[in-house]
């Protein structure tokens, strides 16, 4: 993940500027300290417009989703198949639902970026990602979508840039806050753990669609 070192940076640096306007006292999600850290919350997402793009994108994608598919050499049906299987895991449990979700969208390959796209960094619509595959923001994106079709809440969910001190790079995931817990969805685990069990990974900011959170030791 060398090329997301760049876009960390960057995403960090407007963060930490917007954190001067921020009036608002530090906020835990439902009491919980994420990775040990504290929390400063803003609605302001206008430095984050890989992440608005990448809604806005997703929305004009979304109605032809489940549109009539036929399977071919260039057509593999991908966001129709996501969605019946979304369909199917309605009525499941919550924690079977995220497990499924994990392990549904971890089967894609992982690929960077510039190979994808040509571009450092750019954040793909669920569409894009199973078509092309992704990196691993694109992953997390990918299933925030995917509860979100099953009924969860936005609020519930974030997207968390983090750096992983075991591998010295950056890394995004989805985190889930459900019965206390903050629940990890990770492209490099294969089953969906509480995030307390996680020791090596630092947060930096975390977003969901309408507020983000900047995280401090």
């Amino acid at each position: 993940m060398p090329f997301f070192v760049s876009r960390i940076s960057m995403a960090l640096a407007a963060a930490v500027a917007l954190v001067a306007t921020l009036s608002a006292a530090p906020v835990q999600a439902a009491g919980i300290q994420l990775f040990g850290t504290k929390e400063i919350s803003s609605t302001k997402l206008e430095k984050f417009e890989k992440w608005t793009d990448a809604l806005a994108r997703y929305a004009k994608e979304e109605p032809n989703e489940l549109a009539k598919c036929a399977i071919t050499p260039t057509e593999a049906c991908h966001t129709a198949k996501w969605r019946i299987f979304l369909n199917k895991l309605q009525n499941h449990p919550k924690l079977e639902q995220l497990d499924y979700v994990n392990k549904y969208l971890n089967q894609y390959a992982y690929t960077i970026d510039p190979v994808n796209y040509g571009k450092k960094d750019y954040w793909a619509t669920p569409k894009q990602f199973m078509y092309r595959t992704g990196d691993c923001e694109d992953y997390a994106i990918s299933k925030y979508v995917s509860l979100l079709h099953l009924g969860w809440p936005q609020e519930q969910m974030r997207i968390v840039v983090l750096q992983d001190l075991n591998l010295n790079t950056p890394h995004a995931i989805l985190v889930v806050y459900l019965d206390g817990q903050a629940l990890v969805l990770d492209n490099q685990i294969p089953q969906v753990i509480d995030s307390s069990r996680i020791k090596h990974y630092k947060p930096i900011f975390s977003i969901n669609a309408d507020r983000w959170w900047l995280h401090r030791s």
